[in-house]
C-alpha cells in the first residue's frame, strides 16, 4: 500500500482543521480553535488503490490545489467562484476547489484530488514510499 503525506496549509481561521477533521473523523467542529499541528491518518482508496493518508494540519501557505473553503455562507463570500479559479491559474495552474466542511461540500474531493494528482505525478517504481501535496484554504 502507498503512502501518502498530505500538508494543509493556510490563513488562520478559514477553516483548514474543520476540512481535515470532517474528512478524517466525519464531524464539523464549530469552535475556532487555533491550530499549531495537528496529524491524522486514514486508509482510503483512490483510482482503485489502497493508499494510507497521513495529513498534516498546520500554518503556512504553498498551494497546489487551491481550496476555497465555507462555500456554503454564498452571502458571506469574500472571494468569488472566478477569481479563485483565475487566482489558481496564476500561481501555478493548480486546481480550483470549493468546499464547506460544514454542509461536507467536497470534502472529499479535496482529500481524493491531492492524492490522484500524487498518484500520477510519481510513478509506481519510484523508490519514494510517498510524495507531498499541499492544500491552500482561502
Amino acid at each position: 500500500m502507498r503512502e501518502y503525506k498530505l500538508v494543509v496549509l493556510g490563513s488562520g481561521g478559514v477553516g483548514k482543521s474543520a476540512l481535515t477533521v470532517q474528512f478524517v473523523q466525519g464531524i464539523f467542529v464549530e469552535k475556532y480553535d487555533p491550530t499549531i499541528e495537528d496529524s491524522y491518518r486514514k486508509q482510503v482508496e483512490v483510482d482503485c488503490q489502497q493508499c494510507m493518508l497521513e495529513i498534516l494540519d498546520t500554518a503556512g501557505t504553498v498551494p497546489m490545489i487551491l481550496v476555497g473553503n465555507k462555500c456554503d455562507l454564498e452571502d458571506e463570500r469574500v472571494v468569488g467562484k472566478e477569481q479563485g479559479q483565475n487566482l489558481a491559474r496564476q500561481w501555478c495552474n493548480c486546481a480550483f476547489l470549493e468546499s464547506s466542511a460544514k454542509s461536507k461540500i467536497n470534502v472529499n474531493e479535496v482529500i481524493y484530488s491531492s492524492v490522484f494528482i500524487s498518484l500520477w505525478k510519481t510513478p509506481i517504481n519510484s523508490q519514494k514510499p510517498y510524495s507531498f501535496s499541499y492544500i491552500k484554504s482561502c
